[in-house]
């Protein structure tokens, strides 16, 4: 049973002093490599850098204090980096773009705690696939284009702030004659550490990469004094410990709230599907089994712990999970590490952090756009799903990048939705018994009677199905065999009461055949069972083949 009981209380019973090692070595590990990323996925969000790092701290300790999974570590992801930089550039000033995502994220955080506790963790696996590739596509493509202007050193001047992903792009377009080649030589070759340094073997290849690229970066700007915009030429980093902040109860903060619902429920389904993804990877990792509804209960009061101490939305990061399993973390004591490590990074060494060049950012950005992008997961979907679910990643993947992530997993789910509908209503069919089709049993049918068969579930895509259905003339007997049929709504009552209703009309007796337990359930809800007659209601065809043919004319009569 998926309980409301937080991993660590669980692991703790036999918990040793080698794991907790092992567990400490991990967090510190993770911590390193999550300092950088946490940096730039703040950036990447339109907020300041120390965000970032609050967010990893705080929600970092909290979901793994409280969470379903032995081995997640939450923080700060590129997922909300589209949705966080809308929520913020819709605020007259930064201070009320921040307050806004503060109100957005609570009021996650809040849903987040409702879905666990209402057990519904096991739904998310009715988002499809194709839209998670979709949107996680999408989000890759619009981090890489936000990135560039950094990457390349180029000055865009713009009336007001570039928001949309084709805006991003237009001013790149635009503002390419300001083009600065060190910054590109920072760019690239902080690019080149992260791609290859993973490759080097032993000590080398345990040190992680997007440390080093920050130290290379570092290191040419102030080595070669280039002229590279930093970290602290653009922003006013603050190292001491955040302060409690929460909104205030008045009609402005309601106003807010009503404004960036849709956000908040954005936040909260990608940070369940974040979630519960990251637990799926991290389960298969160590052959655990994690609570779902337990991490959607952490992962809210995570966000709102985050948002009270001035940081941006948490969720499970797989890239920092798989780091954490692969260098011994076993319980949640490695991701309660992590967030310790970093809040002493914080208070000691974070004024450090404005020395890190923007180019340097931009390429650990676009590592982390390539590594969550799926493009070989994109392509095969393409190539082998069905046309339905193409159609669905591509719309999905194209309003992520040309609108943003509310619009497109609306649409993407009402799609998908629609589709499916209109699959099922294609597989469920109404056929009339006819020569050759199931002759053993035809022969059996009396002469007074037809027989029809349902196929499918009848729900209102497929209910007009039931109105093809008739007794020929001279018939005064139909039978609808039931057998395949397992859901029926409240369309197809209606219209099987009409037919009830037609049948009598014209003296024709209809009998149910092999009814099902929900079809049995509903049709006796609403009455018709009552019309049919329980007596006409047979738990096989034979039984309802028999009783046709006792309805059948005396042969006196016919001759009369």
């Amino acid at each position: 049973m998926d309980k409301l009981k937080p991993k660590l209380f669980s692991v703790l019973k036999n918990y040793t002093a080698a794991q907790f090692g092992k567990d400490v070595v991990a967090g510190v590990i993770v911590a390193i490599i999550a300092l950088p990323l946490s940096i730039a996925l703040a950036l990447a969000s339109g907020v300041t850098p120390e965000m970032g790092i609050y967010t990893a701290i705080f929600a970092g300790f909290i979901i793994s204090f409280l969470g379903g999974s032995r081995v997640q570590i939450s923080g700060p992801t590129a997922a909300f980096a589209t949705i966080v930089a809308g929520v913020v550039a819709a605020g007259a000033t930064m201070e009320e773009g921040i307050h806004r995502l503060m109100i957005a994220t609570l009021m996650a955080g809040a849903i987040l705690i409702l879905m666990g506790v209402l057990r519904l963790g096991k739904l998310i696996k009715f988002i499809p696939y194709p839209i998670t590739i979709g949107f996680t596509a999408g989000i890759a493509v619009t981090i890489v284009v936000g990135q560039l202007k950094d990457f390349l050193g180029l000055t865009i001047v713009s009336e007001h702030p570039l928001i949309e992903t084709v805006e991003k792009l237009e001013g790149v377009f635009t503002s390419l004659n300001s083009f600065n080649w060190q910054a590109l030589a920072v760019g690239g070759v902080s690019l080149a550490v992260l791609i290859f340094w993973p490759l080097l073997p032993g000590f080398f290849k345990k040190i992680p990469a997007s440390l080093i690229a920050v130290v290379v970066g570092i290191a040419m700007v102030m080595g070669l004094s280039m002229q590279v915009n930093t970290i602290g030429d653009l922003y006013q980093i603050s190292g001491g410990f955040p302060k409690i902040t929460l909104p205030a109860f008045d009609g402005s903060t309601l106003e807010i709230a009503k404004d960036v619902l849709p956000d908040a429920f954005t936040i909260a389904v990608l940070a369940a599907i974040e979630s519960l993804l990251s637990c799926v990877v991290a389960d298969g990792m160590i052959g655990s089994r994690h609570r779902s509804n337990m991490e959607l209960v952490a992962q809210g009061a995570g966000n709102i712990a985050s948002a009270m101490f001035g940081g941006i939305p948490a969720t499970g990061a797989i890239a920092r999970t798989a780091a954490n399993v692969k260098n011994g973390g076993r319980t949640p004591i490695a991701g309660m590490v992590h967030a310790v490590v970093l809040l002493l990074i914080l208070l000691v060494l974070m004024p450090y952090a404005a020395l890190i060049p923007m180019p340097t950012i931009a390429a650990i950005l676009f590592m982390v756009a390539y590594n969550m992008c799926g493009w070989r997961t994109f392509v095969r979907i393409c190539k082998t799903a069905p046309r339905s679910d193409v159609l669905v990643l591509v719309i999905t993947f194209a309003l992520t990048v040309i609108f943003d992530l509310v619009v497109a997993i609306l649409v993407g789910i009402l799609l998908a939705a629609v589709l499916l509908l209109k699959r099922m209503s294609e597989v469920t069919h109404v056929e009339g018994w006819k020569e050759g089709s199931i002759s053993e049993e035809l022969a059996n049918v009396p002469e007074n009677a037809m027989v029809y068969e349902i196929t499918g579930s009848l729900f209102f895509g497929a209910a007009d199905e039931l109105l093809a259905i008739h007794a020929d003339e001279g018939k005064n007997c139909l039978i609808l065999r039931m057998v395949k049929v397992g859901f029926v709504d409240g369309t197809v009552l209606h219209n099987m009461e009409s037919l009830v209703e037609t049948c009598k009309q014209n003296g024709v007796q209809l009998i149910l055949s092999h009814v099902n337990a929900q079809p049995m359930t509903a049709m006796k809800k609403a009455g018709i069972i009552d019309l049919v007659g329980e007596e006409f209601v047979c738990d096989h065809i034979d039984a309802a083949l028999a009783k046709a043919a006792t309805l059948a004319p005396a042969p006196e009569s016919q001759e009369a």
